[in-house]
């Protein structure tokens, strides 16, 4: 099933703007498509569910992941040989 796209027009801020097709540049999306899934996102509560989940993975293993950060950055975290003080 095919749906019929209507246009419209928004008026941004401009550093809302640049900021809206950074992220959709970011997840490889154009700006419409970007936009267009934010909206369902916020309509259907597939946002909502998606950070609610979010919240119980950094409450159940937090601890976790901090600690897996930690040792990630470790390496980077020491003076590399032949660089710069």
């Amino acid at each position: 099933m095919t749906s019929v796209k209507k246009q419209t027009q928004v008026r941004l801020e401009e550093n809302v703007l640049e900021a809206g097709k950074a992220a959709a540049r970011a997840r490889r999306l154009d700006f419409n498509k970007y936009v267009e899934r934010l909206i369902i996102e916020d309509t259907t509560g597939a946002r909502a569910a998606g950070m609610t989940a979010a919240q119980r993975l950094i409450d159940e293993h937090g601890t976790f992941l901090d600690d897996l950060e930690e040792q990630l950055d470790a390496p980077y975290d020491q003076q590399q040989p032949g660089a710069a003080a």
